[in-house]
C-alpha cells in the first residue's frame, strides 16, 4: 500500500523561486544623491581670489603706469618700471598659487627650440634694419641706467611678470590675438611717456609697431608650443632687439 499522496508532482523544481517581497519588475537599487554626489561640490562658492577676472588685475597695473608718471621726471624711472612689473607679476603668483593660472610642466625640447627660434626671426631684422631706431629708442626708455641692471630687467623681471599675467591668466579663455593687442597697449602705455614724440615721431611710430608685432608673437608662441616656450620667446627678443641696441 503506497503511504503518498497520488497527486504529489513527479518532480521537483531544484531551483525554487524566492519568497521576496520584491517583484521582478522591481528596478535595482539606486544610490541617494547624497551618496553620488562628489566629495568636492561644484555649487558651493570657491575663493574670490581664485575665480575673480584678471582684468582687474590689468586695469590695476594701468593706473599704476599711469600715476608714476611722475617718477620719470624725478629720474626714478627704473623705480616705476619695477612696481609696474611688481603689479603684474603678484596677479599672475596669485592666480598660480590659487590654481587658476596655468603651471609649466614638463616640456618638450623642440617646443622650448621653437621659442627662441621666435624670438630671432622676430628680433634679427628689426636689429638689423633697424639697429640705429632702436638704438635711439632703448637709450631714452632706459636713460641712466648701466647694461647690469637694464640685462636684469630684460631676462628676470619683464619677461617673468607678463609673461606670468598676460600668457599664463590673461589668455586662458581668450583668442591670442585679442591678449595681443592687450599686452600691446600696456607696453605702449609703459614706454611711451619716455620718448622724445615730438622731436623724433618717426622713432615712436616705429616703436609702436615693433611692440605690437613682438606681442603678437608672445601670445602666438603661447597659443602654439605653450608657456615655457613664449617665455624663452620674449627673453630672446628683449636680448637682441633692446638689450643688444642699448650697448
Amino acid at each position: 500500500m503506497n503511504d503518498y499522496p497520488d497527486n504529489q508532482p513527479d518532480t521537483l523544481d531544484p531551483f525554487p523561486q524566492s519568497s521576496s517581497n520584491f517583484s521582478d519588475e522591481e528596478e535595482p537599487f539606486e544610490e541617494s544623491e547624497e551618496t553620488e554626489r562628489p566629495i568636492t561640490d561644484p555649487s558651493r562658492p570657491r575663493y574670490r581670489g581664485a575665480t575673480s577676472d584678471p582684468v582687474f588685475g590689468y586695469l590695476l597695473a594701468l593706473a599704476l603706469s599711469i600715476g608714476l608718471i611722475p617718477l620719470i621726471g624725478n629720474g626714478n624711472a627704473d623705480l616705476r618700471f619695477t612696481i609696474c612689473w611688481l603689479a603684474l607679476a603678484a596677479v599672475g603668483v596669485l592666480a598660480w598659487l590659487m590654481g587658476n593660472g596655468e603651471r609649466i610642466g614638463e616640456e618638450i625640447p623642440e617646443n622650448l627650440i621653437w621659442g627662441v627660434v621666435f624670438g630671432l626671426i622676430v628680433g634679427a631684422p628689426f636689429y638689423a634694419f633697424g639697429g640705429a631706431t632702436l638704438s635711439s629708442a632703448v637709450k631714452q626708455i632706459f636713460v641712466g641706467m648701466r647694461p647690469g641692471t637694464v640685462l636684469a630687467y630684460l631676462i628676470f623681471v619683464m619677461p617673468l611678470a607678463e609673461t606670468l599675467f598676460f600668457r599664463g591668466v590673461l589668455q586662458q579663455g581668450r583668442e591670442f590675438w585679442e591678449v595681443g593687442l592687450w599686452s600691446s597697449f600696456w607696453s605702449i602705455l609703459l614706454f611711451f611717456p619716455l620718448l622724445n614724440l615730438g622731436e623724433y615721431p618717426a622713432v615712436a611710430f616705429v616703436i609702436a609697431v615693433a611692440l605690437v608685432i613682438i606681442n603678437m608673437i608672445y601670445s602666438y608662441v603661447r597659443y602654439r608650443n605653450g608657456l615655457a616656450a613664449a617665455w624663452l620667446c620674449q627673453i630672446t627678443i628683449n636680448v637682441v632687439m633692446i638689450f643688444l641696441p642699448f650697448l
